[in-house]
């Protein structure tokens, strides 16, 4: 099942009656990940009042997804809630996103709380870029040089996923596709480089799908 998730994070800093309201959205792939991305938060901004937080996890096996918000001493309800809210509304998993707050003296109130917490999370989000991740199979390609712009160009004009690109004897670019365009693919790319590519089936995986 695709979903949507983000490949890149996003900060923000909002103020509101001198509290200031410091925004991160992280990728991340369990709950062990988001739980460290917290805990640098708090370590980073040590003398900050408070570090509210949510996170939603994929569960691949079969189960609910983790999902979990913190206020971390703020009033129930204000915080956490607001940012997953936003987290939820972006139809997101495998994302955490921390609010820190350093108090600017002067209480906000419910609403006010509410509104600052939800303004930093969407914030961070609006700095993010937001992928979607499609089952996708696994390939390498090992090839000349020489033949590097012809792949290049095949690449741009096709919906393949560059997972990375290893260069040292010959080239290898681990590359991701649908199944379907895979059967193609192949005997495609061995026509244009005159069978002289190299290509290597890999497993299936989860990778940003370009378009």
């Amino acid at each position: 099942m695709n979903y949507k998730t983000i490949t890149s994070g996003g900060d923000s800093l909002v103020e509101a009656k001198r509290s200031k309201f410091i925004g991160i959205i992280r990728p991340v792939s369990s709950e062990e990940d988001a739980l460290a991305v917290i805990k640098a938060e708090k370590k980073k901004y040590h003398d900050a009042r408070h570090h509210c937080s949510a996170y939603i996890i994929r569960n691949t096996d079969g189960l609910p997804d983790i999902v979990h918000s913190s206020d971390d001493g703020e009033p129930s309800g204000t915080a956490g809630a607001p940012i997953l809210e936003v987290i939820k509304g972006a139809d997101l998993k495998d994302v955490v996103l921390v609010v820190t707050r350093y108090f600017g003296g002067t209480l906000l109130g419910t609403g006010g709380l509410v509104r600052a917490y939800t303004d930093a999370a969407k914030g961070a989000l609006e700095a993010a870029v937001i992928s979607e991740m499609k089952l996708m199979q696994e390939f390498s390609l090992f090839f000349d040089y020489t033949h590097t712009g012809i792949i290049d160009h095949y690449i741009k004009s096709n919906a393949i996923t560059i997972l990375d690109k290893l260069y040292t004897e010959k080239v290898e670019y681990k590359l991701a596709c649908t199944e379907d365009l895979f059967d193609k693919v192949c005997p495609e790319l061995t026509d244009l480089t005159n069978s002289s590519v190299r290509i290597e089936k890999g497993s299936l995986t989860y990778a940003a799908a370009e378009s």
